[in-house]
């Protein structure tokens, strides 16, 4: 009896296993848990539409998502001969993410219909035919055609848009439309820093310089939704800069820092640009400063090292000369002076920083060649050909007086030959002299720009002399009027493949909140601060800034008498310091 049970038992357990292998497939089954949400927008206007359209408003209200049987709420688009019905929708505010079409109940319930759907970051970019003035799905396909089901869903690929233009492709035809909705793929993080002050107009550059590289942060930190949706290490510092200021730590920094390493075995640079090998260095120790995880900083020490000495082996008698590309930002491509001024003074920055990192690893053999290096660098100081990139470089890394950088070249002109990315480090050089009410003045005057032109997103570029008789970006191009986006653009960006939401171009939110917040990081770790407001001509400013015991609140307001008057909150374990 006994023997019998025993062998039932095993029977039994057979069974199960091999129930379990047919329920496991062979080599088992990897599933990744995705850090982004889905967040459901409506349209917020109609800004064109032609042929025949019936209750076209409808489209703006908010519906279930669920195709219905009664066909109540129904826009009907019909098309006769060769005429087209076509609705060009604005959600609003730039997204990330794709489309959904819900549709009714048409007559021949067994034909569907083929609409077109273009994809834009501007009105101009939804009007245009692919190839003109740019038009493109290069990295994200955003003129297509896509067939929708009777009485169901159809739901789009992702890019980067604001607005959608839809046209009825089928002659002689009816197409029902319940809901037209898109999707935005966004991570679900809160705002941890903040910033409002008595202008009105800084604290919107604030929060649509925090919101361009919150749109970036997707399975990885990209520079653009549209174009491109790349992890371009350059790219990354003053988008890590803006994540570090409004949301903390966040695991798509060191998962973006470990893909460019791992995709650049040495001795190649970082998207074939020596800069950006660089850059990725200077982000290690930012992110070390902030957040102090050694053992993620100890992962980097082997490839560190060689980058290092990679880089050192570059430099002869005290002159970089370094191959690759040799790049700082587009506007400055051309000025071989100017580059040649700015990879000299980003080798100093890089290797002085790499030192430091090398110096907590205690690895001290290479952080004193680098040393050794840079003070061979510090005896040759190129000239900055009165390039406003190359002298913000020489004064970050004292190779050029902060006073003599910001009247002889930063100053000549106000914001003009400010650039999108490296005015970032032009605005720094300028806190550096001291000039905070002018870097104020610039950063109103070529950051808000693009607000005035209807933009909700930081563009890759933009030049003040754009500005001349421009045309809004979320209209129709008047009579007379530049369409800003189709004329311009340069280089790999001409017209609408120029990129509307770029992540480099977030630095004024970082500088506002370090410069006249004043909440600056003074100690490894992201525990010590210093806070030292620089009010210029507002008279208060206050907001927040993430450490990873909580948020530091500060408060400042001028007295009667123009004296600054703060109030700093900063959470246990936190040390403010003078």
């Amino acid at each position: 009896m006994k023997k019998r049970n025993a062998l039932l038992v095993l029977w039994i357990s057979v069974c199960v296993l091999s129930l379990n292998s047919f329920a496991q497939p062979k080599g088992g089954t990897q599933k990744i848990k995705s850090s982004l949400t889905r967040e459901y927008i409506y349209p917020t206007r109609i800004v064109w539409q032609k042929g025949e359209i019936a209750h076209a408003g409808k489209l703006l209200e908010k519906g279930i998502g669920q195709a219905s049987l009664n066909n109540s709420n129904i826009i009907i688009l019909k098309n006769k001969g060769t005429d087209t019905a076509s609705i060009l929708l604005d959600f609003g505010k730039e997204l990330h993410g794709s489309l959904e079409i819900i549709t009714g109940m048409w007559p021949a319930p067994n034909n569907a219909r083929t609409i077109r759907v273009r994809f834009g970051e501007s009105v101009s970019e939804t009007m245009a035919e692919l190839g003109e003035h740019g038009s493109t799905n290069d990295h994200a396909i955003r003129d297509f055609k896509l067939m929708l089901p009777w009485l169901g869903k159809a739901q789009t690929g992702e890019s980067g848009f604001r607005f959608v233009r839809i046209d009825l492709l089928d002659k002689d035809a009816v197409l029902q439309l319940k809901e037209v909705r898109a999707v935005s793929t966004n991570r679900d993080i809160p705002y941890l820093g903040s910033f409002k002050s008595s202008d009105e107009r800084l604290n919107k550059i604030w929060q649509t310089g925090a919101y361009t590289v919150h749109l970036n942060m997707q399975d990885y930190l990209w520079d653009g939704i549209k174009r491109d949706r790349l992890v371009w290490v350059g790219d990354l510092h003053p988008e890590v800069s803006t994540v570090n200021t409004v949301f903390g730590y966040n695991e798509v920094v060191p998962k973006s820092l470990d893909l460019a390493r791992n995709t650049t075995p040495l001795p190649g640079w970082m998207s074939g640009i020596s800069t950006y090998s660089m850059w990725w260095i200077i982000l290690h120790y930012d992110w070390y400063m902030h957040h102090g995880d050694l053992n993620y900083l100890k992962e980097q020490k082997d490839y560190l090292q060689s980058l290092l000495k990679q880089i050192v082996g570059k430099v002869q008698n005290g002159k970089e000369k370094m191959d690759g590309n040799r790049f700082l930002d587009w506007p400055s491509s051309k000025d071989t002076i100017a580059i040649h001024a700015g990879l000299q003074a980003m080798t100093i920055w890089s290797l002085e920083k790499g030192a430091e990192l090398c110096l907590v690893m205690g690895e001290e053999a290479t952080a004193r060649l680098c040393k050794e290096t840079v003070s061979k660098l510090r005896t040759v100081v190129p000239p900055h050909n009165n390039s406003k990139q190359a002298a913000a470089l020489l004064s970050i890394t004292g190779m050029l007086n902060p006073q003599t950088a910001f009247e002889e070249v930063l100053s000549v002109g106000g914001a003009k030959n400010f650039s999108t990315f490296y005015g970032y480090y032009m605005l720094e050089a300028m806190a550096k002299a001291g000039k905070y009410q002018e870097a104020m003045d610039i950063i109103s005057t070529y950051w808000g720009a693009m607000l005035d032109l209807g933009a909700t997103t930081f563009w890759e570029d933009f030049n003040m002399d754009w500005l001349q008789n421009a045309g809004r970006i979320d209209e129709m191009t008047l009579p007379g009027k530049v369409d800003i986006h189709a004329a311009y653009g340069d280089y790999c960006y001409v017209g609408h493949r120029h990129s509307f939401c770029h992540g480099w171009a977030s630095g004024p939110t970082v500088w506002l909140s370090q410069h006249v917040l004043g909440i600056q990081l003074a100690g490894p770790g992201g525990t010590t601060f210093r806070v030292s407001p620089n009010l210029g001509n507002l008279s208060f400013a206050e907001g927040t800034y993430p450490t990873s015991l909580g948020t530091i609140y500060v408060k400042h307001t001028k007295d009667r008498k123009g004296k600054v008057v703060s109030i700093v909150k900063a959470p246990k374990g936190i040390r403010i310091v003078k």
